[in-house]
């Protein structure tokens, strides 16, 4: 029993190298608390990427709070499967998603599992998915550096990077600070750190309004010596566009918040291209 045990181990881990070979970038989104609009960036990121002609996978491992099929108006939608294995939900020509939101009949049903059970699960969304070949699989992790984003960066060999998503405020610097110590620790690159919610912009007179302060993410990567990808300044829009399923990048082109996430996604290109 040990010896077979052993074996479906082997075949299981040798599945999961094979999978992730044909994934050129592999790259995290991580968040030191929760509230700072991390699955927003990792939705629009995957989004803007795809309408880009990139091949793209979007990972959701926030197992207790998986957002992404709300914000991506896939709700409804259903994992398939395959002799290949779980075959993901194709959101456009180039971009495919699986959640743990896509195999809940009820949506308000928790999620209440201990570590062990988090790691399988997250094992099996990595290595049981047929991904295919891609140019991009940007992985959303929860807040925090626990189970989850553990478990994924153990598990994914070469990682391309850790994308850090803060708010100005000194609280939320300083759990992002944590992040990109976490990512270090694991020797994963950090990609950059993007401060959200940084402004907020009056749709009636245009002005701009530092709610959250201004300019701590910044200074937080250059205390840390990471690269500061830009600012993404708070739209009041873009919560009706996510509640609708709608990604920003890709509806107001237009917006200040939409151009200045443009200018984030090559900086991440950039970087990941200048270190494969």
């Amino acid at each position: 029993m040990k010896q077979v045990m052993q074996a479906e181990k082997l075949d299981q881990e040798n599945r999961l190298k094979e999978r992730m070979a044909l994934i050129r970038h592999k790259l995290i989104v991580m968040s030191g608390k929760g509230g700072v609009g991390k699955t927003s960036v990792a939705v629009n990121l995957s989004y803007a990427l795809a309408l880009s002609h990139k091949k793209v996978g979007l990972l959701d491992t926030d197992l207790h709070g998986p957002n992404i099929a709300k914000m991506l108006g896939i709700e409804k939608e259903t994992l398939g499967s395959s002799a290949d294995g779980i075959e993901p939900v194709r959101v456009l020509p180039e971009l495919k998603a699986v959640s743990l939101a896509f195999t809940a009949q009820n949506p308000d049903t928790p999620i209440i599992w201990r570590g062990p059970l988090k790691a399988t699960a997250i094992k099996q969304l990595i290595g049981e998915v047929n991904w295919g070949t891609l140019d991009y699989l940007i992985i959303d992790s929860p807040p925090g550096t626990g189970d989850e984003p553990l478990s994924v960066c153990q598990l994914i060999p070469e990682i391309g990077g850790a994308v850090i998503v803060t708010t100005p405020q000194d609280i939320s610097i300083l759990d992002a600070r944590k992040s990109v110590l976490f990512a270090r620790q694991l020797h994963i690159p950090v990609i950059g750190i993007i401060e959200n919610m940084s402004g907020f912009i009056c749709p009636h007179c245009h002005k701009e309004t530092a709610i959250f302060k201004k300019g701590g993410g910044e200074k937080a990567a250059l205390e840390l010596g990471v690269p500061f990808l830009g600012r993404i300044p708070f739209d009041a829009e873009q919560v009706e566009l996510a509640d609708r399923g709608v990604p920003f990048v890709s509806f107001r082109k237009d917006t200040p918040s939409a151009k200045a996430f443009m200018e984030i996604q090559k900086g991440i290109e950039d970087f990941l291209e200048a270190h494969k």
